[in-house]
């Protein structure tokens, strides 16, 4: 009777170290500890690790050792960039282009030339300019005209027209097309030099 009392008392004292289920709303999270052990899935038996030879493995230790100390003593190796390097053949001091001295009146002349174009060319960006600013003007008069005839309708102009972009344009030719003519497709020859390490 004694030893019951005692298992009972055990029993006791070891349910109430262990965690209690708390009434619960019926969530199908919440379970007691015991049903969370009878359903965990059964675990495969780890691998067994082969069996490493120490000799081999500092071998290769010893190995990469060697090779970094190689690289290290070595000076990296630079990628030339060929687009900076002239060609000895365009460096050689002989070709000099030798380009006869120019008269006193052609100079004069060439001056003067180029202070007309720079004073043609400012004109022409002033009136461009004009042209613009005056074109805008009549935009915004003509756009506030419209805005009290009818709102509608200024709401309609100012809106954005998407047709516009992508925008093609086909620009004057030094030569006129061919009719039916077919351009070649043509070749490129890959030159580039691969440079490995």
């Amino acid at each position: 009777m004694l030893a019951a009392a005692g298992r009972g008392l055990r029993g006791a004292r070891l349910s109430s170290w262990l965690p209690q289920a708390a009434p619960s709303r019926g969530s199908h999270w919440q379970t007691s500890l015991l049903t969370a052990r009878a359903s965990l899935p059964a675990r495969a038996q780890p691998k067994k690790k082969k069996k490493v030879d120490v000799k081999k493995e500092q071998a290769q230790k010893d190995r990469m050792k060697k090779k970094i100390r190689k690289l290290e003593k070595a000076a990296p190796e630079m990628i030339p960039i060929e687009d900076f390097i002239t060609p000895l053949k365009y460096s050689d001091s002989n070709r000099v282009r030798s380009l006869p001295p120019l008269s006193f009146e052609e100079t004069e002349r060439r001056v003067l030339l180029m202070k007309k174009w720079c004073l043609f060319k400012q004109n022409q960006d002033k009136a461009e300019k004009a042209a613009v600013q005056a074109l805008v003007e009549a935009q915004q008069e003509a756009l506030k005209e419209l805005r009290l005839e009818s709102e509608e309708l200024y709401q309609a102009a100012i809106r954005r027209d998407e047709g516009l972009f992508p925008f093609e344009r086909d620009g004057p030719d030094y030569t006129p097309p061919l009719p039916g003519y077919d351009p070649p497709e043509g070749k490129c020859v890959d030159i580039t030099k691969v440079y490995t390490q």
